[in-house]
């Protein structure tokens, strides 16, 4: 054993093939350095583990080859596109919803060059960087003001630090929600400084349990939208217009936390009612904060809309600076707001998520079928494929109850298992994500776009060559 660890080539003798000089005039050598190590640590191991022993020579040849595929691949992204077969259109770990072009387009202008993010181009003074989406937020949801802020519980943060730090905050038992990767709004709560207050039980909340709770030390009523559950049954919950009114008599404001932000009626493309931003407003909502990210389709933020006393206020908190957003979430927010001046017979053409959530099942079908069609005999033999009805959701917290039809091209393997086919197809390049189900692999074209057809073709193609 000692004679075969003895053949390893030293770091420097790597570093000296034609393969390792030609990284040196790259990289740093310290970067290339730590790569031979982590090549010979490899080779080490084989041989510790009664690997074939080998000679000088054909060891560093292998080092070589080695170090260059291992150079390669660190200079991979380690965030780079997928391929959604999963059938979950908002699905959180590949990156909620897919931009717009309009989007797209307008993140890489600002991104290549300078843009004018804090200069008031009329006046040649400092500007605010919220402007850019002020008026919009205001027009599309008939606020008198909003700002943006880098994601949605930090939206609810800042309110809450805002105006009820050191006071009581009066939230229904049946809305002290989990929002996600362990984070619950009585964290939320208890970071901002405020105190929180349950009111009602967790199936039946009313009126009167808030009313009841308001003293000296209340400084917010908030609303948590229910938007990844559902509480069915025996159920009582205060809408909004009795609450903002109890809000008002008592001189304390109402913040509602919509979650997902839904500007426009989904009923116009034949989905469930989800509360509206603009009709919150109008019921009494003093402050109505949601994503950006979800069912509004841009990128990751926090939206508040509502009085301007009350924002102003927010502005003018220290939290702002530290949870603002930088030039490209500003730019793909403005353009994706845009959008929805668009009449809703058009918005689904240009808006991603509203596309995949409205677009008929024949057509999603027709997807499956083409990549049915081609795929090789050789796939079909090893993968067994079929098409069948699926059941596509929006994900992200968004109308968890509703399902939405759609149809997937699922595949039994022959020669291994579901979970193995999923980790290879995982593992490619692209990475193609489906879902288990039934020990089958099930890829649901609903949230596979007709140019990402083929790919799904050749990946799985790939998997079956490497056997």
């Amino acid at each position: 054993m000692t004679e075969r660890l003895r053949a390893l080539p030293a770091v420097e003798q790597v570093l000296g093939t034609p393969g390792g000089v030609e990284l040196l005039t790259r990289y740093r050598r310290d970067f290339v350095a730590a790569l031979v190590r982590q090549v010979l640590a490899q080779l080490r191991a084989g041989l510790q583990a009664g690997a074939r022993g080998e000679d000088r020579q054909h060891l560093l040849d292998r080092a070589e080859v080695e170090l260059v595929k291992l150079a390669a691949k660190a200079a991979e992204p380690s965030l780079g596109r997928a391929i959604n077969a999963t059938g979950v259109i908002l699905h959180t770990g590949l990156g909620r919803a897919p931009l717009a072009p309009a989007a797209r387009q307008a993140i890489v202008a600002v991104a290549e060059n300078y843009c004018a993010l804090e200069i008031d181009l009329e006046q040649g003074t400092r500007g605010v960087r919220v402007n850019h989406v002020r008026a919009l937020l205001a027009e599309l949801s008939g606020a008198e003001t909003g700002l943006v802020v880098n994601n949605n519980a930090a939206a609810v943060l800042l309110i809450l630090n805002t105006l009820a730090r050191d006071r009581q905050v009066l939230v229904s038992r049946g809305e002290l929600v989990e929002i996600g990767g362990a984070f619950r709004i009585p964290d939320i709560i208890a970071a901002s400084g405020a105190q929180i207050r349950e009111v009602g039980t967790t199936n039946r909340t009313h009126l009167r349990d808030y009313a009841e709770a308001i003293g000296p030390e209340t400084g917010l009523i908030l609303r948590v939208h229910p938007s990844n559950y559902r509480v069915q049954g025996f159920t009582a919950r205060v809408e909004t217009p009795a609450l903002a009114e109890l809000g008002r008599k008592a001189g304390i404001p109402l913040a509602h936390d919509l979650g997902g932000g839904v500007l426009e009626d989904l009923r116009a493309w034949g989905l469930p009612y989800e509360p509206v931003v603009r009709r919150e407003l109008e019921a009494g909502a003093d402050l109505v904060s949601f994503s950006g990210d979800k069912v509004l389709g841009g990128p990751q933020c926090g939206i508040v809309v509502g009085r301007r006393t009350y924002l102003e206020a927010m502005e003018s908190n220290p939290l702002m600076r530290a949870l603002r957003c930088d030039k490209l979430i500003l730019a793909g927010l403005e353009a994706t707001l845009r959008l929805f001046r668009l009449g809703s017979h058009l918005l689904p053409q240009f808006h991603p998520v509203l596309g995949m959530m409205s677009e008929a099942v024949e057509r999603v079908e027709a997807r499956a079928r083409a990549l049915l069609a081609a795929l090789p005999a050789v796939v079909g033999e090893a993968l067994r494929p079929t098409i069948e009805d699926s059941v596509a959701q929006i994900g992200s917290g968004a109308l968890p109850l509703e399902e939405l039809p759609s149809r997937a091209l699922v595949l039994a393997p022959r020669y291994y298992t579901a979970e193995e086919l999923a980790r290879r197809l995982r593992l490619g390049r692209p990475p193609v994500v489906g879902r288990i189900q039934r020990d089958c692999l099930v890829l649901d074209l609903r949230t596979v776009r007709e140019d990402e057809v083929a790919m799904v073709g050749v990946a799985l193609a790939g998997v079956v060559a490497g056997g």
